[in-house]
């Protein structure tokens, strides 16, 4: 019994030190069995790098932009009296009858952001249009009655004022900074729900030609922006402002992710001529632009698509000037216009009593005139 016990210790100990020989032997022959393969190497994949959304140097949460951009945005009531007339009941239609009217109170929501320390708050126009009475609830709860300073409906745009202190003003940035791609922050008050924020990136800058105001130049975005945000703030995440949230569009056909904002650059230029003036003081000489295809342009013989003159308001100083319609326009002050909406933007940015040079093509010649800048009317 010993005997067969250690001749079985003895097979087993010769088993394990032939084992270990052929596993040094294998090790020997190939290395990189322990090692692992050389990246980039046939005998297997490279390692895959950390992704760069895990690096150290990522944001991983917006919560310091937040803090920074949020108080400074306010909920915005307006209200208006509406008289309806009362639809006449089954007896009335069968005489005479006094036509009956009915009051009620119509209330919109929207959203503004604080600019200054005197209580300026900028907001869409489409906001407060025909309010007669305008309430701003701030961020930490204060109520306050707001007037109206001014109103742009060119851009959309408004400022208020409420005279309480002290108050949260937004930090500006620079939209002209801004690349498709930039993560922003929408801050608002949709639906009635207070200091609520979405986050998206910007999908394109420079947006025309919309329908929504007539200049435009939005920037689109896919952070959401629902019923109750407009006029409330886009930022960066830094917490800087750099748009004002303003509309969304086909969300009735069920088309989601793009809204757009103005521009702060843009809204810069309007809140101080409105600070200042009550009103925006734009270039105007009387033209009705209109964007012209490369088809058009060949059915009228012009050589070239662009800007053509539609139709021109009467005594106006384009038509003093000698333009009319259907000239093709080839340049303002030297520079070929882009667009219809390029076109009206260019002439508002001269000032009132200046002279622009516009250049064109008519009847297959050239033409060249200069016209009186006027203001532009404001809008009804």
């Amino acid at each position: 019994m010993l005997n067969r016990l250690g001749r079985g210790l003895i097979f087993i100990a010769g088993s394990v030190v032939g084992g270990l020989a052929l596993a040094f032997l294998i090790v020997a022959a190939r290395p990189d069995l322990i090692r692992g393969p050389a990246p980039g190497s046939a005998a297997g994949p490279a390692p895959v790098a950390a992704p760069a959304a895990l690096s150290a140097s990522s944001p991983v949460s917006y919560a310091a932009a937040v803090q920074r951009g949020a108080p400074s945005v306010v909920n915005v009531y307006a209200a208006r009296l509406v008289t309806e007339r009362v639809a006449p009941s089954l007896g009335e239609l069968f005489g005479d009858y006094l036509p009956r009217y009915r009051q009620r109170i119509e209330r919109s929501l929207g959203s503004g952001v604080i600019v200054d320390e005197a209580g300026h708050i900028v907001t869409n126009h489409h906001v407060i249009a025909n309010a007669d009475s305008i309430r701003v609830q701030l961020a930490d709860g204060r109520v306050a009655d707001a007037k109206i300073v001014g109103r742009d409906p060119d851009t959309d745009l408004a400022v208020l004022k409420i005279d309480i202190t002290p108050l949260p003003v937004a930090v500006f940035g620079r939209s002209d900074l801004l690349k498709v791609g930039d993560v922003v922050l929408a801050i608002g008050n949709p639906v009635g729900l207070s200091q609520t924020v979405t986050h998206g990136i910007v999908s394109a800058t420079s947006r025309q030609q919309l329908g929504i105001a007539p200049l435009e130049d939005f920037i689109q975005t896919d952070a959401p922006i629902n019923f109750g945000n407009s006029g409330g703030a886009l930022v960066d995440t830094s917490g800087a402002l750099v748009g004002i949230n303003t509309a969304i569009v086909a969300k009735n056909i069920g088309v989601e992710g793009i809204g757009f904002a103005i521009p702060v650059n843009m809204v810069r230029g309007v809140m101080s001529e409105i600070i200042a003036h009550g009103r925006v003081i734009r270039g105007w000489i009387g033209i009705v632009p209109e964007d012209l295809s490369d088809e058009q342009a060949q059915q009228l013989g012009f050589p070239q698509s662009g800007v053509v003159i539609g139709n021109l308001y009467v005594n106006s100083p384009a038509q003093q000037a000698g333009l009319q319609p259907g000239d093709l326009l080839t340049a303002i002050d030297g520079v070929p216009p882009h667009s219809a909406q390029d076109t009206l933007g260019r002439i508002a940015s001269h000032k009132p009593g200046t002279t622009v040079v516009l250049q064109g093509l008519r009847g297959g010649r050239a033409f060249e005139v200069r016209a009186q800048v006027g203001e532009r009317p404001r809008p009804p």
